[in-house]
């Protein structure tokens, strides 16, 4: 990692978030993070806290703002540390119940000449409007499926100015092997939800995705390219593709064990709230 791929993560990220507020979700800023929310999709990638920095004597009121916005929404968020992570951070996370995942989570950028790779017989497009369906399906199974086919018919066919929402996938013949969204913002382009079939995962359908989405001809002009990678091999697979890593988060998440519960509210009180009294009354009119 040079400089410079890290002086271009903040505009990534920053695209990143404008991608989930695109499909109905919303970003809410904090005192030491990013709060990154989609009610109606309760997917990790659409709901994580993006840490940006947390002192040590105001870990406590952060923890309480974000985890309540978060469990209100009965949401499980993913917290996203920076590497090398803070260790009151590290320890405040594991008290609630949060456990770190294996690999960091990586972003990586692309470099301006990326790497020319031979033709395979796999032929990488935009989606057509017909493949909205089979494209959703391999991207996120059944969990908020429908508000999440929504949102991408919404922002495909209607974007904001300054914007372009696109389905792309890895087909041979009539079949998709791999898909993805391209989102391109403010001359910057990430490609997010790359995903391949079960059966057809690791010979190079998502390599030819990115390649065609991202590599060399593929109408990025002076624009910049990024996207994520959470395991080892995809992102040496992806570093022989052009692509450099600008910044390391460990993530935090909650076991499928762990409920969303909140103590008993207690004894109903009097309200808080009081009318005002003595109030002095003008004069007569």
């Amino acid at each position: 990692m040079t400089g410079g791929e890290r002086d271009l993560a903040p505009t990534a990220l920053a695209a990143e978030r404008h991608f989930v507020r695109t499909l109905g979700g919303l970003v809410l800023g904090i005192a030491g993070a990013e709060l990154v929310t989609h009610e109606r999709i309760p997917l990790s990638r659409f709901n994580f806290v993006e840490v940006l920095g947390v002192d040590r004597g105001r870990q406590a009121a952060f923890f309480e703002r974000a985890l309540d916005h978060y469990f209100q929404r009965a949401l499980r968020p993913t917290f996203r540390v920076p590497i090398p992570e803070p260790d009151h951070v590290v320890a405040g996370l594991v008290g609630f119940g949060f456990r770190p995942q294996p690999h960091p989570l990586l972003l990586l950028i692309g470099a301006r000449e990326r790497v020319v790779v031979p033709p395979t017989d796999l032929e990488v497009r935009p989606a057509t409007r017909a493949e909205l369906e089979p494209v959703v399906d391999l991207l996120v199974g059944a969990v908020g499926r429908a508000e999440f086919r929504s949102a991408v018919d919404v922002a495909w066919n209607h974007p904001n100015p300054g914007e372009r929402l696109t389905p792309v996938v890895a087909t041979r013949g009539d079949r998709i092997l791999s898909a993805a969204l391209r989102y391109e913002h403010a001359g910057t382009t990430g490609l997010h939800f790359v995903t391949t079939q079960p059966a057809d995962r690791g010979q190079g359908a998502a390599s030819a995705l990115v390649q065609g989405a991202l590599g060399p001809g593929a109408g990025l002009g002076e624009g910049m390219a990024f996207l994520f990678a959470d395991s080892a091999r995809l992102e040496e697979r992806l570093r022989s593709l052009g692509f450099v890593r600008a910044l390391s988060f460990r993530e935090y998440m909650l076991p499928a064990d762990v409920e969303l519960a909140f103590p008993p509210p207690g004894p109903p009180t009097p309200p808080r709230w009081r009318p005002p009294r003595g109030v002095a009354k003008g004069p007569a009119t």
